[in-house]
C-alpha cells in the first residue's frame, strides 16, 4: 500500500513520534494504522529497555486532589530539563488522576492497571513517553490519602516539585491552615508528628548519648539526669512536628497553630525527589556535547 503524507501526519499526531519513524512504521505494516501504532509501541519498549540501566534520580513530586481523595507521587527522570517538558507535566497529571481514581496499593499494581480503567496499561503509557522524550522515566512511589467532608487536605509542592508534602487536617475544613502545615513540613522536615511516635529504642539511644556527653563535659553525676532530660526535650522539639516552632510564626508551636484552626494533624508524607537514590556524576559540558554529536 502506498504511504502518503496525510497518513504519516495522522500517525505522528497520535503518537508524537518522529516523521521518519512514523513513515517506517506505516511501511512495515503496509499502511495499517493500528498495526503501525503497535509497531511504534514495540519500538518504544525497545528504547525503554536500553535505558533501563541508566540512573534516573531527577524528576518531580506531584499532588492530585479530587474530592476526598488525594495522591502524592514521585516520578523520576534522568535530567532536570525534562521536568519542564509539557509531555512530562502531562504525565504527572495523568498518573495523579489515575491514582486517585483507581487507588492501587503498590507501584507494581498501578503499572499493571489500565490508565483510568480503560485503554493501555499504565506501564505502556509511561513507555510511550520514554520513547518520545528519550530518557528513562519511572513512577518511583506514591501515597494515597482519604479524608471526610469535615477535614482538609494540606497539599504543597516546593521548587517546581522538588519537594512534595501531603497531610490531612482532621476535624477542620481550613484548607489554608492545612497548607501552611504542609509548607512547614517541606521547610523543616520533621521526622515524626509527636514524641509518642518515636520508637523507644531511639529515645533510649539518644538518652545514653546525651548522658555520655554530659559526663564527658565533667558535669557532676547528681545533675546529669536533669540535664539529660532537658536536652532530650530539645531533641523532641527538633524532630517532632507538633513541638516545632511554626515556620510562619516562630513565636508559637505548630501544635498551637493547628489547635487554633480547630483540627488535628495525625500524620504527614514528605517526598523529596531523589532522596536515597544514587545520583548521576557527569560533567555537564560533556553531557551537552554528547547530545550535540548524536
Amino acid at each position: 500500500m502506498a504511504i502518503n503524507a496525510k497518513m504519516v501526519k495522522e500517525l505522528r499526531e497520535k503518537t508524537g513520534a518522529g516523521m521518519m519513524d512514523c513513515k517506517k512504521a506505516l511501511t512495515e505494516t503496509d499502511g495499517d494504522m493500528d498495526k503501525a501504532l503497535e509497531w511504534l509501541r514495540e519500538k518504544g519498549i525497545s528504547k525503554a529497555q536500553k535505558k533501563a540501566d541508566r540512573i534516573a534520580a531527577e524528576g518531580a513530586a506531584h499532588i492530585t486532589v479530587e474530592g476526598n481523595t488525594a495522591a502524592l507521587l514521585e516520578v523520576n527522570c534522568e535530567t532536570d530539563f525534562v521536568t519542564k517538558n509539557d509531555q512530562f507535566q502531562t504525565l504527572l497529571k495523568e498518573l495523579g488522576k489515575h491514582l486517585v481514581e483507581q487507588k492501587p496499593a503498590t507501584v507494581e499494581e498501578a503499572l499493571e492497571q489500565n490508565l483510568h480503567g480503560e485503554g493501555n496499561k499504565l506501564n505502556d503509557y509511561i513507555t510511550d513517553i520514554v520513547a518520545k522524550i528519550g530518557e528513562k522515566i519511572s513512577l518511583r512511589r506514591f501515597v494515597i490519602k482519604e479524608k471526610t467532608d469535615n477535614d482538609a487536605f494540606g497539599a504543597y509542592t516546593h521548587m517546581g516539585g522538588r519537594i512534595g508534602v501531603l497531610t490531612v487536617l482532621e476535624g477542620s475544613t481550613d484548607e489554608a491552615a492545612a497548607k501552611d502545615v504542609a509548607m512547614h513540613v517541606a521547610a523543616v522536615n520533621p521526622r515524626y508528628v509527636s514524641r509518642d511516635e518515636i520508637p523507644e529504642e531511639e529515645v533510649n539511644a539518644e538518652r545514653e548519648t546525651l548522658k555520655t556527653q554530659a559526663l564527658n563535659e565533667g558535669k557532676p553525676e547528681n545533675i546529669v539526669e536533669k540535664m539529660v532530660e532537658g536536652r532530650l526535650n530539645k531533641f523532641f522539639q527538633e524532630i517532632c512536628l507538633l513541638e516545632q516552632d511554626f515556620v510562619k510564626d516562630p513565636d508559637q508551636k505548630v501544635k498551637k497553630y493547628v489547635a487554633a484552626a480547630g483540627g488535628e494533624i495525625n500524620g504527614f508524607v514528605r517526598f523529596e525527589v531523589g532522596e536515597g537514590m544514587q545520583k548521576r556524576e557527569e560533567n555537564f559540558a560533556d553531557e551537552v556535547m554528547s547530545q550535540v554529536k548524536k
